[in-house]
Order: structure tokens, then C-alpha cells, then sequence
């Protein structure tokens, strides 16, 4: 039941991308509410596969490497729909379509959604600070997206070659704002997750904290570079792309069934 829900959410985000690709084939991009609400109907599919696999697994659905990529997905959808109205952000949907698209289609697809043998009780400190982690690199990933976006801009705005939706992008002043709020919320989250990492009783693997603590240096090493202004904010964006892609490959050696369990 949960990868058929999987399936019909993957679907609602697959239509906001196509739609996204048309509109923009033909040259006449409007925002509307279509793609709003398709990727809020796309993460109400989500939260009930979700809730099914954590059902049938008996606690937080993070026991391999398929329902972390669910549950990344999950996390991307739900922070953009907290900020991006709020932030007048609706053409984020845009580019946080075919990222979910893509977490999720991997996951159905790749051999991944292996079931382990669950041989210690569920720790509530272990599950938070899985989840909030994850959580967290919603955050990162929508900042990677707000600076893949001011990067288009402003390229747009050098080369003096303007599309569509050009006239429906934030002004650059407004998506530095949100990457540098959103890189704030994933630091904290992230440093809650760290901190309840060392409350779960059970010894943590060496080299997944240190490469955690790398994440969380290099974000806080990016807020600290805006704040001092040191550097552009075109490098700012730049960063942020390149400090998720590097985060995603701890996503590879997570394991959250053994006494190993880190992220």
C-alpha cells in the first residue's frame, strides 16, 4: 500500500514538472496555483505511505536506504510549502517538482527497499535525531534550489536575455533573504539532530559524526561569509548548491537499525 501511495505522489509531481516544462516550451510561463497544489497533494501521498511504513515497521520509517530518500523527498515538500507563500516563493515549485521527482523515482526503482531485522527497541532520542536531521536537509535542499534560482536570475539579467518567467522571480534581494533563512532553519535543526545523537545510548560511528560535523561547519562556515559579507552573494548561492550535493553522499552510509544507528 505504501509504494502505491508512493506512486500517485510521484505522479502529482511529475505533472507539476511537466506542466513547468510546457508552459516554459512555449514561452508563456504563469505561476497560477496548479503546481501549489499538485506538490500539496503530491506530500499528502507522502505523509500517508509515511505513516503506513511506520506502521509496518513499528517506529520511525528510516530502517534503510529507501525510505530515507522517502522521507527526504517528504521533508523537501514540506518545507517548501511552509515558506513558499510566505515568502512569495511560488515559482520554487518549479525547481522543487523535478527534485522530488527524481528522490522518489530512485527510490522505486533502485533495489534499495531492503527490510532489516530490527533487533533493538526503538529509542525516542534515536528517532529524533534521524528525523530532525533529515528534516533539516529539506531545509538545505530548498536553499539549493533558492540559489540555483538566484543564479539563473541573475545570468538572465547579465546577459540581457529575458524569458517568461524571468517576470515571476523573486528580486534577487528576496531569494538571498530566503537562502539565508533557510540555511539558518536547516543549521538548527541540523544541530538538534546532532545533539540528540549523543542521548540514544548507543555508541555512534566515528566517521558518520565527523562527516556530519563537516556539514554542519561548512553551512555555518557559508552564514558566517554572508553575515561578515566577505564574500558575493553569487557565491553565497554557489555554495549552498555545492554544500548539498556533498551532504547528499552521507545519505549512502546511513544505517538506522543497528547500533550503528548515526546519521
Amino acid at each position: 500500500m505504501d509504494r502505491e501511495l508512493l506512486i500517485f505522489s510521484t505522479l502529482c509531481f511529475c505533472f507539476a514538472m511537466v506542466r513547468t516544462a510546457v508552459a516554459l516550451r512555449a514561452r508563456n510561463y504563469r505561476p497560477g496555483g496548479f503546481n501549489f497544489f499538485a506538490i500539496a497533494l503530491g506530500f499528502i501521498f507522502q505523509t500517508g505511505a509515511l505513516t503506513v511504513r511506520g506502521h509496518a515497521v513499528g517506529r520511525c520509517p528510516l530502517t534503510n536506504l529507501f525510505e530515507v530518500f522517502i522521507f527526504l523527498a517528504w521533508s523537501v515538500s514540506l518545507i517548501y510549502l511552509l515558506i513558499g507563500p510566505a515568502y512569495r516563493l511560488s515559482l520554487m515549485g518549479a525547481f522543487t517538482a523535478p527534485l522530488v521527482f527524481a528522490l522518489q523515482t530512485f527510490a522505486l526503482l533502485a533495489p534499495i527497499d531492503r527490510p532489516r531485522l530490527i533487533s533493538v527497541k526503538p529509542s525516542a532520542w534515536l528517532e529524533l535525531h534521524a528525523s530532525v536531521s533529515l528534516v533539516a536537509y529539506g531545509a538545505f535542499a530548498l536553499a539549493c534550489i533558492a540559489g540555483v534560482m538566484y543564479l539563473i536570475q541573475e545570468r538572465q539579467l547579465k546577459r540581457r536575455r529575458i524569458n517568461s518567467m524571468f517576470y515571476h522571480f523573486p528580486p534577487l534581494t528576496d531569494l538571498f533573504a530566503a537562502i539565508t533563512r533557510l540555511v539558518w532553519l536547516g543549521l538548527i535543526l541540523l544541530t538538534v539532530g546532532l545533539v540528540a545523537g549523543f542521548f540514544t545510548g548507543q555508541p555512534l560511528p566515528v566517521l558518520h559524526i565527523a562527516w556530519s560535523l563537516g556539514v554542519w561547519v561548512f553551512y555555518a562556515a557559508i552564514l558566517i561569509a554572508r553575515h561578515l559579507r566577505s564574500i558575493a552573494p553569487r557565491a553565497i548561492a554557489t555554495l549552498c548548491i555545492v554544500a548539498f550535493s556533498a551532504a547528499l553522499t552521507l545519505l549512502w552510509g546511513i544505517t538506522f537499525v543497528s547500533r550503528a544507528h548515526s546519521l
